[in-house]
């Protein structure tokens, strides 16, 4: 062809293709996420409660995507979980179990509508194309066959509904009994073409957020997750909130150890990025809470939580996470751990390890931002839930204020 055909040619080949093209290269990120176990004692449902029912939870991811997957969950099951189907759909709102028919979409599992969970096992549903925004409410329906065995998150701090029979589709869900708890929800991932950073909280029931508001959104990680999206730099970092009420370090509680869980809840996360780390006020707490120990025993404690803060740093770090040491809170006058001087003293040392430069990538002092400098072992009147030991809203909210977003550029 001659070289005048191909000078023809050339500016309309390029002129097809739209001028602001780019190639994507969708990466998965967690938006919203909370660690599954199993209840024991008042945190798990009555038998029956769940039998061939449809439950409808609510969420609130932390990142906008262009679609998204669900993560069930059958991590406690001694045996298959069998569900016969699962939806997706925006809310109406936080604290209602109808949502908005028109972004009702069925979810699939290996192009099939109904799924069996192996035991211990989670398992991701097809992705569905549900442009999400951060912030948004999303409600995700699962339908029970038969009864199952409990795995839950019993302080989600947020509503769930339930019915009788297949209610996948309804769009109300009007007169279903509800409870507060979150069963085989472990994640929501969104898909984005942008880069993303994800932050995972790992702790307590701090973290949790117990004292909190029902339906609220207003813990900490929630505080912290909004100012990031008002921030027109940062709102490519997500959150997620891996508290478990009553966590600790180096023992197991209501949940798993945070040792025994840091694979799964933290590091198996996709796209994370930075950890931010509160765990160990239930450690000194627990230490004394029967009986007296001796000094020696004082110290060979503290000895073994900074352990334990070591070993999560060095398993963070050979994944490329950044890990970030909160303060403990004070709690004395805390009628259930009724700490002393020695228990302050051990909680000094410990936050004396956190606040040395070179142990953790950086340090977020909470312990500063919520405690009464006149009483600096109790927190700040104006910030305690009533317990000594959980903040009250406002605390939480001065928590999330206080955390730097630099830290995370």
């Amino acid at each position: 062809m001659s070289l005048r055909f191909w000078s023809c040619l050339l500016p309309a080949l390029f002129a097809a293709a739209p001028v602001d093209a780019k190639i994507c290269a969708p990466t998965w990120v967690a938006g919203w996420a909370s660690s599954q176990f199993r209840p024991t004692g008042d945190a798990a449902l009555p038998v029956g409660t769940l039998a061939d029912r449809t439950l409808r939870q609510i969420v609130r991811p932390s990142l906008s995507g262009d679609r998204v997957r669900v993560r069930l969950s059958n991590l406690a099951g001694t045996r298959p979980l069998v569900l016969a189907g699962a939806s997706i759909a925006r809310a109406r709102g936080p604290a209602s179990a109808a949502i908005e028919p028109r972004t009702l979409m069925a979810l699939r599992f290996d192009g099939q509508p109904d799924i069996v969970i192996p035991a211990g096992a989670d398992y991701l549903s097809d992705p569905v194309s549900l442009p999400t925004k951060a912030l948004d409410t999303i409600a995700i329906s699962i339908r029970y066959v038969g009864e199952p065995e409990q795995t839950s998150h019993p302080g989600s701090r947020a509503t769930s509904w339930h019915l009788p029979g297949d209610h996948l589709t309804d769009a109300a869900m009007a007169g279903a009994a509800s409870f507060d708890h979150w069963f085989n929800l472990a994640a929501l991932e969104v898909e984005r073409c942008a880069p993303a950073k994800l932050i995972v909280a790992l702790g307590d029931s701090i973290t949790d957020g117990k004292g909190s508001t029902t339906n609220g959104n207003d813990r900490w990680t929630d505080r912290l997750a909004e100012r990031l999206q008002a921030d027109r730099k940062r709102r490519a970092i997500a959150v997620v909130n891996q508290g478990i009420g009553g966590n600790r370090l180096l023992h197991d509680g209501l949940g798993p150890n945070a040792l025994a869980r840091l694979d799964r809840d933290v590091l198996a996360q996709p796209g994370v990025t930075h950890l931010i780390l509160l765990e160990g006020i239930n450690d000194l707490g627990t230490l004394t809470r029967d009986a007296p120990v001796s000094v020696d025993a004082h110290r060979a404690h503290v000895a073994r939580i900074i352990g334990a803060y070591r070993q999560i740093v060095a398993r963070a770090h050979s994944k490329g996470v950044k890990v970030i040491g909160a303060t403990i809170m004070p709690f004395v006058g805390n009628a259930y751990y009724h700490a002393d001087a020695q228990n302050e003293a051990d909680r000094q040392a410990v936050n004396a390890w956190i606040r040395q430069p070179g142990n953790f990538d950086a340090m977020i002092d909470f312990d500063r931002v919520i405690r009464d400098p006149a009483h600096p072992d109790q927190l700040l009147p104006a910030f305690d839930d009533g317990d000594a030991l959980h903040p009250s809203p406002k605390g939480y909210r001065a928590m999330g204020e206080a955390i730097p977003l630099s830290l995370f550029d």
